[in-house]
């Protein structure tokens, strides 16, 4: 028996990612808790042949052992650590109320009721004591201690009486804060404020609060993106101290700093960029040398020469991780005078860069590379729009040397992409919006040859970078360096995913990693233009693991790159900034960094990016609602795109996206069938599946929770059925 439950594991770890293989690694020392093993011993009893899986194995030992899973009983041996009734966790409410507690010390998410909760919110680090589990139950205990909270100020509404008021919260809060009178800071009935908790006894419902900031009142665009800002612990605006320290930057370059640098001041060099864009981060540059070879400069806004490690600028760039994109407005990492001003790559201005400078032949293959710090004059700044129109017509200024990038970029993509990479292209919703940010109409963007002739040139020096430093051509031991990784998908997902596309006439192959990009791609080719385009491109996604920061090198999935960073966008990406500063202190000779601080610094910004992108489409999700506030009662046609125990998620034509409650629909008793992302009616079988075609009115907005409400427009079919719709449960009340 214990031989088929080994070969079993060893089936599944030989193509899995790295959530898998951790499960499977932990599960191993479950089986041997007295023992102790190195990588390649774990590696050897779970069968594990492929080599870069075998690095993984060790990656995933460290892991394991921060999480304190594991304990190294000396260099490089580990063994479990002994556990006690309890787990360690970070909390995931559920609409319903109740919680999951996500943990790597157990395979399967730990159920919390509400009760049970002891006052633990959405994404605390919390300690849970384990029910009894009975055989194939689902896990289930409550919260004995608060390790972390996620959250010390929250974002919601005033409601005021007499003597007290209450705040009433936005997002995955379960509570109100009661707030006396005396500490509403002014706040009238009503208005959009952000609160912390003061106190909250053990036996008490509601905590005690005050108001810290007046946003102003509900519907005005600025306290609504100010809301979602706070809502999502970001930055409003720079503390006063932050921008004197940026104003006294000096505009002009000091001659010595230009003379230390490699001068490409006299070489054909642009941007491209967004036609509202400020903040210029790359410039390319263009030059044909004598030995026939086409001389190509990435070059990158040098934000670590203006902002050094542990001044007042560079701890408020690192709190902050990102800049973050709203519908209406970026909120910068650096201050203006830096961020759109002396790092901005402006044309006709000296500007200090980072580089990495290529030699390509004509057929884009590379002959020899440099990096290092510049001096650079950019002679022209394009919008992508300029560029395109020299893509499609072969003329405007500069046109030799756009049309000779763009050669070269097409063949590095083709390259790129017989090599592994995936193809996703979303579309991207945009706005136009009046003076005061009403949404005017919405409109879509797509990536252009313009786009995509950048994007070549910026991945080819992310890559490189970090196979510079990640894979030196001397066979030293590689130094610690900040990497872009992406995991391999959950073979589970694509599993489920490749039997939902069966419906609509498609299918991938799941043999080897080669044959899944492959086919993946060919998916995305081949469902361009049709209905169901948008839900399979998301659940294509959704299948994929997320992309982050770390000092572990593990590839990245999605490009198909074995070393991968984030090099070319300082201005607006903290770990470009450290990626930079370690580059430079490897190639003047400096010794390896300590793994386990840039570790934590990669965490903490593979956090803040998430932040910010829950932000934006807060933001967009917003502006979606109140631009269809006028529209109810109107019809439209859509396309599920989410089925859940609650209702449908409907994509509309124009990309708005709301929801048909399932006690709406009340022809039939609805089951949700989470495999197959359908709702079936019990006694019709009518069923709704993701990528149908619905038609819907318009019964209901809620700009307070982002929510538009749709209603089902169909025909009757056979009898009426009583109107008892429930969700997530058969007949006998058994959960699926």
């Amino acid at each position: 028996m214990a031989k088929k439950k080994k070969d079993k594991m060893a089936k599944l770890v030989e193509s899995f990612n790295k959530p898998k293989l951790k499960n499977a690694i932990l599960n191993f020392f479950y089986d041997n808790p007295e023992r102790t093993y190195n990588y390649k011993q774990i590696a050897e009893q779970l069968k594990i042949r492929d080599p870069e899986i075998t690095k993984l194995v060790f990656v995933v030992l460290e892991e394991l052992t921060e999480s304190d899973n594991l304990h190294s009983v000396q260099r490089g041996k580990y063994k479990l650590k002994s556990r006690s009734g309890s787990i360690t966790g970070k909390v995931e409410i559920q609409p319903q109320g109740f919680a999951f507690i996500v943990s790597a010390e157990v395979e399967k998410p730990v159920l919390v009721s509400a009760r049970n909760l002891n006052h633990a919110m959405e994404g605390d680090v919390v300690k849970v004591h384990l029910y009894a589990l009975r055989k194939n139950q689902q896990p289930e205990g409550e919260v004995s201690e608060i390790v972390e909270r996620a959250k010390s100020t929250f974002v919601g509404t005033i409601s005021k009486s007499q003597n007290f008021a209450f705040f009433v919260p936005s997002g995955k809060v379960a509570f109100d804060l009661f707030i006396p009178n005396e500490k509403l800071n002014g706040a009238k009935d009503g208005q959009k404020v952000i609160a912390k908790i003061t106190e909250w006894p053990a036996k008490a419902k509601n905590p005690f609060g005050e108001v810290i900031e007046v946003l102003g009142d509900v519907g005005n665009n600025n306290a609504e993106m100010h809301a979602i800002l706070a809502e999502y612990d970001l930055p409003i605006r720079f503390p006063e101290s932050v921008l004197k320290a940026a104003e006294k930057i000096p505009d002009q370059i000091p001659q010595d700093e230009i003379l230390r640098r490699r001068d490409m001041r006299g070489v054909t060099t642009f941007t491209i960029d967004p036609a509202d864009a400020k903040d210029f981060d790359d410039a390319l540059s263009v030059r044909k040398l004598e030995n026939g070879f086409w001389e190509v400069g990435v070059h990158i806004a040098d934000v670590s020469y203006y902002v050094t490690p542990g001044s007042i600028l560079d701890e408020e760039a690192y709190e902050r991780g990102t800049s973050v994109y709203l519908v209406d407005r970026v909120v910068p990492m650096l201050p203006e005078k830096l961020s759109n001003g002396v790092c901005s790559l402006r044309p006709n201005e000296d500007k200090l860069c980072y580089s990495a400078i290529f030699q390509l032949n004509d057929e884009a293959q590379i002959q020899s590379q440099w990096f290092g710090r510049t001096v650079i004059h950019s002679d022209k700044r394009f919008a992508y729009e300029d560029a395109q129109i020299i893509i499609e017509t072969g003329e405007g200024e500069l046109k030799e040397e756009v049309l000779c990038l763009q050669d070269l970029a097409v063949k590095l993509r083709a390259t790129r992409f017989k090599k592994g990479s995936l193809a996703f292209e979303r579309v991207e919703v945009k706005f136009n919006l009046d003076e005061e940010g009403k949404p005017l109409s919405v409109y879509f963007k797509e990536a252009k040859e313009s786009n995509q002739l950048v994007e070549e040139f910026m991945l080819l020096a992310n890559k490189r970078v970090a196979e510079f430093i990640g894979n030196p051509e001397d066979h030293k031991t590689a130094k610690t360096f900040v990497y872009r990784i992406h995991d391999k998908p959950d073979p589970e997902k694509l599993v489920n995913f490749n039997h939902f596309i069966h419906k609509f006439g498609y299918g991938l192959l799941l043999g080897t990693p080669g044959q899944i990009t492959k086919s993946m791609n060919q998916l995305m080719n081949n469902v361009k233009g049709k209905n169901e385009q948008n839900v399979i491109e998301t659940l294509a996604i959704r299948t994929m693991a997320k992309a982050v920061y770390s000092t572990r090198n593990i590839g990245h999935y999605g490009l198909s790159f074995e070393y991968y960073t984030h090099f070319t966008s300082p201005i607006r990406r903290y770990p470009d900034v450290m990626v930079h500063r370690l580059l430079e202190r490897y190639l003047e000779g400096g010794s390896s960094v300590s793994a386990t601080k840039w570790e934590d610094m990669c965490k903490h910004s593979s956090n803040m990016e998430n932040k910010a992108a829950n932000a934006e489409r807060s933001s967009i999700k917003y502006k979606q609602v109140e631009f269809m506030q006028d529209k109810i009662g109107q019809e439209f046609s859509g396309v599920i795109s989410g089925v859940t125990g609650w209702g449908l998620y409907v994509e509309l034509e124009n990309k708005c996206e709301g929801m048909i409650p399932i006690s709406t629909i009340d022809d039939d008793f609805y089951i949700f069938d989470e495999k197959n992302y359908c709702l079936e009616g019990r006694h019709s079988h009518r069923v709704f599946q993701l990528g149908d075609v619905v038609k819907v009115e318009i019964t209901r907005t809620n700009l307070e929770k982002k929510q538009l409400d749709l209603g089902l427009l169909q025909e009757k079919k056979g009898k009426e059925e009583p109107n008892f719709s429930v969700t997530g449960y058969k007949k006998k009340g058994r959960r699926r």
